[in-house]
């Protein structure tokens, strides 16, 4: 069953960020654009590349009014570990979500129920916290996160242009299509 549209449920986690550990819900999902990154696990291949790859659009997300949380089942405890340790993931200044409960990873369904991980799941949330987006990758697929940059500008120019919609590909600044009997079958 597809989230898209939907409001996202409640939940309460235990989270590293920038040196603390905080609390995080899904009221934090609210009132502005999030990205929910879902991954396997800490201390693994492709999962730290795609985090740091996330780091690095992560100034541009954040000057677009987004916030980030990877999610994984480890706990909180494990993501500062893995902070200290990592190269690549001590450069993170997003929110690092630990749901060793498996709560947030159900809601969204990405639980891999047999290994008990997160599969790769990223979420655009819009500011009413609901799912605008989401993608699913099998665990051997990395993520490139510059395309998230794009969904969300796409996302965020749809909802404050009621009428009009972004067509494949649509870079920022491009023609957009007003949706109306003229253009059935036109395209």
């Amino acid at each position: 069953m597809s989230l898209i549209g939907k409001e996202v449920q409640a939940f309460t986690a235990q989270a590293y960020h920038n040196g603390d550990f905080i609390t995080v819900s899904d009221q934090n999902l609210k009132g502005k654009w999030s990205v929910v990154c879902f991954y396997p696990a800490d201390f693994t291949f492709v999962c730290p590349t795609e985090l740091e790859d996330l780091q690095n659009q992560y100034a541009t997300l954040k000057d677009l009014g987004v916030e980030v949380y990877s999610v994984s089942t480890d706990t909180h405890f494990t993501h500062k570990a893995w902070h200290d340790h990592s190269p690549a993931i001590s450069k993170i200044e997003y929110i690092m979500v630990g749901d060793p409960s498996q709560k947030i990873t159900r809601i969204f369904d990405v639980l891999d129920e047999e290994e008990g991980l997160a599969q790769r799941g990223t979420f655009i949330i819009d500011p009413d916290g609901k799912v605008q987006a989401m993608e699913i990758n099998a665990d051997g697929i990395g993520r490139d996160a510059s395309t998230i940059v794009n969904k969300i500008k796409a996302a965020q120019y749809v909802r404050n242009n009621p009428g009009e919609v972004c067509p494949a590909k649509w870079q920022e600044g491009g023609e957009t299509l007003k949706p109306s009997l003229d253009l059935v079958g036109k395209i």
